[in-house]
């Protein structure tokens, strides 16, 4: 009886400790560290060599037809979407680094893939150039052969839709305005929620109920210790950053 009740204890702590799953989505790279800045490729690479579950970009395509990673809108004193890519580039990242393409970043995240590349679609300003950056966007993945090791967030539903209509089966489409219900997201064909943690803490039910949908969910972007422990005892799946090492820290990594 003694050896049951003891097997039946190791079960119960093992269920706990695999119930917690939530992971570290390194916000623009790991860019808190010594030497980077956001959206750069030494953050990504930090982000990979640290452990993180996920590395998120924002991609914007210059006047020229090049798909860059920055957030936008500005580049220094140029409007990215507005200015072509060789006057960009010689503009550089507050660290000395130049302005990463999306081409660039790929080829970085091929070098260790155990870190998922999250990529943020950037509104632009016609919904036909939305959709011919989402087909570059997917088709330059493809080229990379990164398809499953990539995921894609946009606050612009119709960018999402794109993604949803254009892309691979089984491809991971999240939305960012926190407007749409769990359902509504599930009909869309999305696979996930990821909204800011006012929205979340505004309506602590849509975790369940995405998740109980086969949604995953996603906070961002989540800095301070009571925060980050509200959304591990949410037990929401991912945790998006700009302080990795506090997430893992409370996470008891």
């Amino acid at each position: 009886m003694k050896r049951i009740f003891t097997l039946a204890l190791c079960l119960l702590a093992s269920t706990a400790l695999f119930a917690q799953t939530t992971q570290v989505i390194a916000h623009r790279g790991f860019h808190a560290t010594k030497n980077s800045v956001r959206n750069s490729l030494s953050a990504l690479q930090n982000a990979q060599d640290f452990g993180a579950f996920g590395s998120e970009c924002d991609i914007n395509e210059t006047a020229d037809g090049v798909l860059v990673v920055v957030h936008g809108p500005m580049h220094g004193e140029y409007e990215v979407q507005k200015t072509d890519y060789a006057t960009l580039r010689a503009k550089a990242l507050e660290n000395g680094e130049v302005l990463p393409t999306l081409e660039e970043y790929l080829i970085q995240a091929k070098k260790n893939v155990k870190t998922k590349l999250i990529i943020e679609i950037k509104d632009h300003n016609t919904p036909s150039r939305e959709t011919r950056v989402v087909k570059n966007i997917l088709k330059m993945v493809k080229k990379h052969k990164l398809v499953n090791d990539v995921e894609y967030i946009a606050f612009r539903q119709h960018v999402c839709d794109e993604l949803v209509k254009y892309g691979p089966k089984g491809i991971k489409v999240a939305y960012l305005n926190g407007t749409l219900t769990p359902e509504y997201c599930k009909d869309l064909g999305y696979t996930g929620i990821d909204y800011n943690i006012s929205v979340m803490q505004k309506n602590p039910a849509w975790i369940k109920q995405s998740q109980a949908l086969g949604l995953t969910v996603n906070v961002w972007t989540v800095n301070d210790t009571e925060r980050i422990q509200w959304c591990i005892d949410q037990k929401v799946d991912y945790i998006t950053t700009d302080n990795p090492e506090e997430v893992n820290r409370l996470l008891g990594k």
